[in-house]
């Protein structure tokens, strides 16, 4: 074998080489990506869970509220005109998490549903009877333990949702993320600092 020969198989083969290196890199980082956005997905699916179970827990505390508190309609009506917003803004984040804007719009829509929520316990002080309501008494321990849950929940999604952007914006990774499409993800942040604070929903 002559030594031009020898140096274009050496050639080809480093080539061959490199480019099994490149794919083997491209592939491992592409379902790297894969995988960390299947857990921010996941993650947002456990606060998914607990919305629903806030969502029908304020009917029942509005309901049972209204019997004592006939002058407080508007209160009333601002918490469920404020549910329906949540709700309407939960369906398009429930259905796809890495909709940036579907899970940006959810989280305003549960900063109001909290703010509203947060004026009804304290105007219900006012009112002894219904602070010694049993079924009152039991909906705001639920709607407390929900509160909480829904909070750790946050925690864990905001903490996957940071390893999949920092996963996407690092370079070489970057290349990859951009040409297969893997958008950024929304943290589950409300920016108004008023309405950040879960709703104080036990009596004291």
């Amino acid at each position: 074998m002559s030594p031009v020969l020898i140096v274009v198989v050496v050639a080809l083969i480093l080539i061959v080489l490199v480019g099994i290196v490149i794919a083997a890199w491209g592939i491992g980082t592409y379902n790297g990506l894969v995988t960390q956005r299947n857990r921010f997905k996941n993650a947002f699916a456990q606060i998914d869970v607990q919305l629903k179970r806030r969502y029908d827990l304020i009917p029942n505390l509005v309901e049972t509220a209204k019997g004592y508190m006939a002058h407080e309609r508007e209160t009333l009506e601002a918490v469920m005109q404020a549910r329906a917003g949540a709700v309407a803004a939960h369906g398009p984040a429930s259905a796809d998490p890495s909709d940036a804007n579907a899970v940006k719009n959810l989280t305003n829509a549960e900063g109001v549903l909290g703010q509203s929520l947060g004026r009804l316990m304290m105007v219900a002080e006012a009112y002894p009877n219904l602070k010694a309501d049993t079924s009152m008494l039991a909906l705001s321990e639920e709607l407390t333990s929900t509160e909480n849950k829904i909070s750790f929940a946050r925690q864990a999604y905001n903490d996957a949702v940071m390893v999949y952007n920092t996963a996407r914006e690092v370079f070489p990774a970057s290349v990859i993320a951009g040409s297969f499409n893997f958008q950024p993800a929304q943290p589950y942040e409300i920016d108004n600092q008023a309405q950040r604070e879960a709703p104080k929903v036990a009596f004291k």
